[in-house]
């Protein structure tokens, strides 16, 4: 029986670790914090993503259009609230059409079902939308996906597997096997599988790997409508999105209970955890400002567009706006905070954004290095293929 050590307790980490154990391997999960989907899992917009926007062939449009179908069966399977409502990506202005259309020539490489519809029809699914024409995407859902992780706690608890909450992965030494240390004790397995998102470049390189990308943290905002304006979304408002930015833009989704979340924009953290302004890292801004790729994607980003999204950080009444050029009723008395999140992006030296799932392996070893949105939509599939490259 293969023994293999899986580090990170999110969604890829549990899901990676039940294919594993499906396959009849003895694992045991590493997860630092003292509960599990502690980071990016437990503070996304848990929309299930149809693989819309991803260039055809890539393994974000493979794995997301293939994990869409497959984590709203487990769901299903397992008691977890899921629901497949579909969205509009709607096109404020002339000037959007055609990256509309390349959307839609998008979804139809991709398998996704989706078509252009008017304005008139856009507000059949939305009557407070502005748009002067929208992409509807029926395979969108929202998901429940703390609650998807808590059902993979229990199949693995069930199976037997060794799941340590609290056990940070401090040193590895590859050898014949793997070797990890906890800090407590050295746990010796054959295999190592690496999914610690905002992390993981740095379990990389403990495990000797020098990684071709580093993770940037970005911390999204999010708002909600208050409880008396929710009326005013029945389903997921997304805008056309900038192609040469791997962020959707801040949208409307209404969720699971009913409330309509807002966001996420996308600012630089200043931490890897860092979700507030004053959660500052002096080590993890050290080690973003020795990146020089770092440099590079300031000065392609910075202005504008970094500006204005710190802008819209700072100011209520700038997010409002930003909400409003999607529901014109949206004012800025409408909204409330509701938290954030980071998003673990990997970087090149050159200061490309990573705009793919990025895995990379070593003799006993695979490290997930890039698995952003949408990771936890495809985290079934990307186990699957996690669990074959480490020869189970």
């Amino acid at each position: 029986m293969k023994r293999v050590v899986v580090v990170g307790g999110g969604i890829l980490g549990l899901a990676v670790a039940w294919e594993l154990t499906r396959r009849g391997a003895a694992v045991t999960v590493l997860e630092k914090e003292d509960r599990w989907a502690a980071h990016q899992t437990g503070h996304n917009s848990n929309v299930v993503h149809a693989g819309l926007y991803y260039k055809p062939g890539s393994a974000k449009a493979r794995m997301s259009v293939a994990g869409n179908r497959s984590i709203v069966d487990f769901a299903r399977e397992h008691g977890v609230g899921v629901e497949v409502c579909g969205k509009l990506v709607v096109a404020t202005e002339d000037s959007e059409l055609p990256a509309l259309g390349e959307l839609a020539r998008r979804a139809e490489a991709n398998g996704v079902p989706a078509k252009l519809i008017s304005r008139e029809d856009a507000r059949e699914y939305e009557p407070e939308v502005s748009c002067v024409r929208a992409l509807r995407v029926e395979s969108t859902g929202v998901i429940d996906f703390p609650g998807v992780c808590r059902a993979l706690v229990g199949l693995l608890t069930d199976k037997g597997a060794d799941l340590r909450l609290g056990t940070p992965a401090l040193g590895i030494r590859a050898k014949t096997g793997v070797e990890i240390a906890t800090g407590t004790e050295v746990l010796r397995a054959d295999a190592l599988v690496n999914c610690a998102g905002l992390h993981s470049d740095r379990v990389a390189q403990l495990a000797g790997i020098s990684p071709r990308a580093r993770i940037v943290p970005f911390r999204g905002e999010y708002y909600e409508l208050r409880s008396d304006r929710r009326h005013l979304v029945r389903g997921l408002i997304y805008p056309v999105p900038d192609p040469a930015l791997p962020f959707l833009g801040v949208h409307l989704t209404r969720m699971l209970d009913g409330s309509v979340h807002a966001g996420p924009n996308a600012v630089l953290a200043l931490r890897r955890e860092g979700y507030r302004w004053r959660d500052i890292s002096p080590a993890d801004l050290a080690a973003v400002a020795a990146f020089p790729g770092t440099w590079k994607l300031a000065r392609r980003y910075a202005f504008p567009t970094g500006l204005d999204e710190v802008l819209r950080s700072l100011s209520k009444r700038r997010f409002a706006a930003s909400l409003a050029r999607l529901v014109p009723a949206v004012g800025p008395d409408d909204i409330v905070r509701n938290g954030s999140g980071v998003r673990a992006q990997a970087l090149r030296p050159d200061g490309s954004l990573v705009d793919d799932f990025l895995i990379e392996t070593a003799p006993n070893q695979v490290h997930v290095l890039n698995a952003p949105s949408p990771a936890a939509t495809s985290a079934l599939k990307i186990a699957k293929h996690v669990a074959t490259s480490v020869g189970v």
